[in-house]
């Protein structure tokens, strides 16, 4: 399920926003820049080296599609806990039918990339990654202009409507920096998710890609998701 910008709804959003004249003025170049790049296809995946280097916890999840019954627990905790407005997500499920018949749910949301492409487009530098490799945007920076949901390969990335900036999966910085899990991970009845430190070798998540063969979601891209997948169905990695 990709979340598409609302053009209309972006503008109006925008102009109503409390900026002083400055980030107006930067506000209505950059977006009218980044809507001609857009509709150009000029806008590409600036590629730069690893970042891992410089990571902390280097936050990782691994989902386990065997054990997604499409509940949508997930989708629901997360909309719960972070607000989300109706009509767009940070996560999300996707069915597949498999040539024998079997009916797969495959979760999907933001794969905090050790090579973000949504990260370089940033006019203003409002998305970043944090020194736990999770990416992140600052909502006092972002000025809606959608270049990092058009960069992103995955379709994690919305308009928020409410906030009027571009939105998605935090892995709920805010909960784990208090020792909690996010909350997708801590609803799922099934287990099918498991979130936690690559830096820490004991780890669950680390102890998983160790043992089990797993996949990320369009590797080709060179982003590197931090998302990894047991018995991922060719039919979701297109």
């Amino acid at each position: 399920m990709s979340n598409a910008v609302d053009e209309t709804r972006l503008e109006h959003s925008s102009s109503g926003k409390r900026v002083d004249t400055k980030r107006r003025e930067l506000l209505k170049t950059v977006t009218i820049a980044a809507g001609l790049m857009l509709a150009s296809g000029s806008v590409t995946v600036a590629r730069g080296e690893s970042r891992r280097s410089r990571r902390g916890k280097r936050f990782a999840m691994v989902i386990d599609v065997d054990k997604c019954y499409g509940c949508y627990a997930c989708v629901v905790a997360c909309a719960n806990e972070n607000n989300v407005p109706v009509g767009v997500f940070r996560t999300w499920i996707e069915r597949y039918v498999k040539p024998d018949g079997t009916v797969v749910f495959v979760p999907k949301q933001c794969n905090h990339c050790e090579n973000p492409s949504c990260v370089d487009v940033c006019p203003v530098n409002a998305t970043y990654v944090n020194e736990d490799g999770i990416v992140l945007i600052n909502d006092e920076l972002c000025i809606g202009c959608g270049a990092c949901i058009q960069n992103c390969p995955y379709g994690a990335r919305f308009f928020n409507p409410i906030k009027g900036v571009a939105d998605k999966c935090t892995f709920c910085s805010h909960r784990i920096y208090q020792g909690l899990l996010p909350a997708c991970v801590e609803a799922c009845p099934t287990g099918a998710r498991i979130f936690g430190s690559l830096e820490d070798e004991e780890s669950e998540v680390s102890r998983i890609l160790r043992t089990t063969k797993t996949e990320q979601l369009k590797k080709w891209t060179g982003n590197d998701p931090q998302i990894f997948y047991k018995s991922l169905p060719g039919e979701a990695n297109t």
